[in-house]
């Protein structure tokens, strides 16, 4: 028997770029020559419904009759929708760029209450290029259509999530299987007709369902209803974010009327050993799967074989999906939230896991964090050259939980090394070891912007959350990345058990002094909540929180309701905290008093207004390890050699003359200090594949000179450290 895999990832998740777990899916699957065609449903839905054809039904089949003023405005217009949306699909695919400028002249589009939002932010976008205020125009019109889908069509639509609150720490299948009862909706339709045409050209014989989010969960479930009812010989399993964390205690058997499989954690074994189970039904080896036997929900994990180490699970491939037909668009202002729904990325990990894997309301006890294991940065870097042929995109987002600096650093040297140019970005912890160099260094390689967790700008509350960092840190780190011009985004938390009032004041003032100082560039709050799988989850008492039931359901556990010691309604601060956040974000309001976010009393704050700075003030430090690298990212110089003479004494001076990249400069030292100087850039050069430490060149110095630190920290060398002498 020939398998044949068809795997998807149902609606929603983003429209400017795949999730990527269907591609690593695909990947590995590859190294075992097993075949498999990929299908990212959400994109295709999308595609379908925003078109002339498809908003021709839609505006026909509306379920109910427009009640609020908006939606009558929309249908009025609906031979305006009808007659641009091709164009503006095109234009956000990328396809038809002229068009910004007709979208910007605003009485090209039809306009509903999505736009009444951009008198307050024309300041906002006042900068913007017309390709960018397009794309933001046209984001605000497919909203307003969006805003008539969910009020006249189907309540439950949404760009990046469907029926998501069905999947929502559903702690009973109760509704989930109710609502899978009802006929179906009319997105419904839409993604059953593109899945009929899918099913019918690929013929599958098992059919994967990655669901990462719970907004994917609803639609998954339909997909595998349809396939049960239509082609029953199709095996269907479940894996991705969704199961791996919510589906861990799974127990009702309803569910396995839809699914043969539910997998947990890492794919590739546990699919491996299903594929083998398909082919041969005496197998009966599995990898962390449920399933139905004598009908009864049972977790087999009887599988000898262990997890494929990094190394071995392939290059992550995009091969069947469309990537030109992605949409890019420009939501809100926030400028990391921005890269997430703008541009094409390729999606690769640098470590499997979390390096630190400490933090109290992180899920390290499930292996996605606790099994830590780094790609070494050169089959990184093969993996970054595969991809760039295959997709014509050289960005990459690092999915990393949190990139770890040492490897950041080799990646960035072996991507210098091989001249590749591409642009990246990643999540990571404010650790100290990103030092002014490594920014540099990084900044260099093509990384454009990181994102970190701040969480609870508060010492103690930083401790308790085993965070390993100081706001201090944070701050030299961020000033680290900031000078070297790489964006910073910090998130933040709010409401961890036993936080008080007078901390959240404080976290905000320290926010607000971040931001004054220009050190971070974008920032966004979530309130904290309970996870079943962190410590805070399973030692509650450890920190001053009590479930408010020990009770298991038989389908999703994740989020656990919780009461606080402290009794604060923290849900009060969300307004203010996001408000204040916004203008922070935009360069404003530094001035205000912090109680002007509030509606409500709060107490003053009791840190330092000179806090931040402070904390950034330089030292130097003219203690470096000797094991420490020394790079020379520059190029050759042109030398000259010429004489200077003072009373009566003359000595040679060589003079080198550099090409930076902005401007040329140039730097004179004595002939023994230069003809080493030339010798050395040689060695040290990104170019060269051998790393030299500074203890290394400072043997290398004195093998023929003397007094290396009175060199080391001359104006030469200092000028040199400024274009390009970094120190690892």
């Amino acid at each position: 028997m020939n398998t044949k895999l068809f795997i998807i990832t149902p609606p929603f998740t983003q429209l400017n770029t795949p999730y990527p777990a269907t591609a690593y899916i695909k990947g590995f699957l590859n190294t075992k020559n097993i075949e498999s065609v990929q299908a990212d449903l959400g994109i295709d839905v999308i595609l379908e419904l925003f078109s002339k054809k498809g908003l021709q039904d839609l505006f026909q089949s509306g379920n109910q009759q427009p009640i609020t003023d908006n939606c009558k405005r929309i249908f009025a217009l609906q031979d305006e929708y009808i007659k641009t949306i091709d164009a503006v699909i095109q234009f956000l695919q990328g396809k038809n760029p002229t068009l910004a400028l007709q979208i910007c002249q605003e009485d090209f589009l039809p306009e509903a209450s999505r736009f009444a939002q951009l008198e307050e932010l024309d300041w906002a976008f006042g900068t913007m290029g017309t390709q960018d205020k397009a794309k933001h125009l046209a984001t605000l019109y497919l909203e307003d259509i969006s805003d008539f889908i969910v009020e006249c069509v189907d309540e439950n639509f949404g760009f990046s999530r469907y029926a998501e609150r069905l999947g929502r720490s559903a702690n009973s299948f109760d509704e989930l299987y109710e609502a899978l009862q009802q006929q179906p909706t009319y997105i419904d339709s839409i993604l059953i007709s593109l899945l009929k045409t899918k099913i019918e050209i690929v013929k599958p014989t098992f059919f994967l369902i990655s669901v990462p989010f719970p907004g994917n969960l609803y639609s998954a479930f339909r997909c595998a209803q349809w396939v049960k009812q239509n082609h029953p010989e199709i095996k269907i399993s479940m894996g991705g974010g969704f199961p791996n964390t919510e589906l861990r205690s799974l127990s009702d058997k309803r569910v396995f009327e839809f699914f043969d499989f539910i997998t947990l954690d890492d794919g590739e074994v546990p699919i491996e050993e299903l594929i083998a189970n398909v082919e041969n039904p005496a197998h009966n080896s599995y990898k962390r799967t449920f399933l139905l036997e004598n009908g009864e929900v049972v977790y087999k994990n009887n599988s000898l074989k262990h997890d494929y180490k990094q190394a071995y699970v392939g290059t992550p491939d995009y091969s069947d999906l469309s990537l030109d037909k992605y949409i890019s668009v420009i939501e809100i202002v926030n400028p990391m939230h921005r890269m997430w729904s703008d541009g094409r990325w390729n999606k690769l990990t640098m470590a499997h896991g979390c390096y630190w894997g400490k933090c109290t309301f992180c899920d390290i006890s499930l292996d996605y964090i606790k099994v830590y294991e780094p790609v070494a940065a050169n089959l990184l870097c093969d993996r970054m050259e595969d991809m760039m042929r295959q997709t014509g995109q050289n960005g990459f987002h690092f999915v990393d939980e949190a990139a770890p600096p040492a490897l950041m650093r080799a990646l960035a040297l072996e991507i210098l090394r091989r001249k590749l140019a591409v642009t990246w970005w990643t999540n990571i912890r404010f650790e100290k070891s990103f030092s002014k160099d490594l920014c540099l260094l990084l900044k260099a390689s093509g990384c454009i912007a990181v994102s970190g967790g701040l969480e609870v700008a508060s010492d103690r509350l930083l401790k308790l959350i085993d965070k390993g960092v100081t706001v201090e840190q944070v701050a030299k780190v961020t000033s680290n990345f900031t000078e070297a011009g790489i964006m910073v985004h910090a998130y933040l938390m709010y409401g961890y058990p036993t936080q008080t009032i007078q901390e959240t004041v404080d976290s905000l003032e320290m926010v607000r002094q971040l931001f004054e100082a220009g050190i971070l560039q974008s920032g966004f709050w979530h309130q904290f909540a309970m996870t079943a799988h962190s410590p805070v989850g399973l030692y509650p008492e450890k920190f001053g929180v009590k479930k408010v039931t020990e009770t298991i359901g038989t389908f999703a556990n994740n989020d656990i309701d919780y009461t606080d010691a402290t009794g604060i309604n923290h849900d009060k601060f969300s307004f203010g905290l996001k408000k204040s956040l916004f203008n922070f974000m935009h360069g404003i309001c530094f001035d205000y008093e912090l109680q002007d976010w509030f509606d409500f009393k709060i107490p003053k704050t009791k840190i330092d207004p000179d806090f931040i700075f402070n904390a950034l003030q330089e030292e130097n430090d003219f203690n470096t390890k000797p094991n420490a690298k020394v790079v020379w990212l520059g190029g050759k110089p042109s030398v000259e050699h010429f004489t200077k003479s003072k009373k009566g004494n003359s000595w040679e001076i060589m003079s080198f003359t550099f090409h930076d990249k902005k401007e040329s400069f140039t730097i004179q030292t004595n002939k023994n200090e230069g003809e080493w100087l030339i010798e050395i850039l040689k060695k040290i050069s990104i170019s060269n594949a051998k790393n030299y430490t500074f203890q290394e060149v400072k043997n290398d110095f004195e093998t023929s000179l003397n007094d290396f630190e009175l060199f080391w920290y001359s104006k030469p060398i200092n000028t040199l450290r400024e274009f390009g002498l970094l120190v690892l």
